[in-house]
């Protein structure tokens, strides 16, 4: 009985933390200006088929831990605030945690230059700057601009995804995927910073992408783990009383 309880107080405790994660750091990017009205942030709770993601109708700059539901990959709500759904494209985060088990955060946003390659022939969003070197492996487009309302549209969106940490969708938005929920938030930042840095360059002339070669010299003297703890210093945000940095601390919880 002890041991159990034990067992029970340690998932609560993670559980929590998770929450505390999932909020800050849909607070921190709805700041930044990477999640808008739409968009959302999904964590995996260990050890269950299931995840905490926020509701239909939820303001991303004032969700709270406790706001978040908890769904099963089917994407039925299965806790979590009464009267409220799971968004829409619940099934986006369903499929994808469903059949990539080194995935526990995933974030869907609409980010505008990075959509614009999805509207173009002949020019791929490559890695361009040296932190998305994350994406070395392609970032494959979704051919399908509809929003991942189902089971089917789900799966077929986590197929594009494939084994890529991230991907377009097209005409639609983005999908990022990570380790943790503070890795997610630095990919997130990254994702669109490099995105930016290569729609702005194909202005000037003919984009260079990172080489291969570039990409592993620079892969072999970073230290995701270190990179990821690292406290955020341009874009503090204190709201309720939590300074948003801590989401990051946070991981080695």
């Amino acid at each position: 009985m002890a041991r159990r309880a034990r067992s029970q107080e340690r998932s609560k405790a993670i559980e929590r933390r998770l929450r505390e994660q999932v909020a800050a750091c849909t607070r921190l990017l709805n700041d930044l200006g990477i999640l808008g009205y739409s968009g959302h942030v999904g964590a995996r709770l260990p050890g269950r088929d299931a995840f905490l993601v926020q509701s239909f109708d939820q303001s991303r700059a004032a969700i709270r831990p406790d706001d978040l539901l908890i769904c099963d990959f089917d994407g039925s709500a299965l806790g979590g605030p009464a009267g409220v759904r799971p968004p829409s494209e619940v099934y986006l985060h369903a499929e994808i945690l469903r059949v990539r088990h080194d995935v526990h955060a995933v974030a869907h946003f609409h980010h505008d230059p990075s959509i614009v390659f999805t509207l173009v022939d002949r020019i791929p969003l490559r890695p361009v700057k040296n932190h998305a070197a994350r994406w070395a492996s392609g970032i494959p487009v979704h051919p399908d601009p509809s929003h991942v309302s189902d089971p089917a549209r789900g799966r077929a969106a986590a197929r594009s995804l494939g084994p890529h940490h991230a991907m377009l969708i097209r005409a639609h938005g983005q999908v990022v995927t990570a380790e943790t929920v503070p890795a997610l938030l630095v990919d997130c930042v990254h994702f669109v910073e490099n995105a930016e840095a290569m729609y702005r360059a194909a202005s000037l002339g003919a984009v260079r992408p990172l080489t291969a070669d570039e990409i592993a010299r620079f892969l072999r003297g970073f230290d995701r783990d270190r990179h990821v703890a690292k406290p955020p210093g341009r874009c503090p945000v204190k709201r309720h009383g939590e300074d948003a940095s801590r989401i990051l601390r946070k991981q080695r919880g």
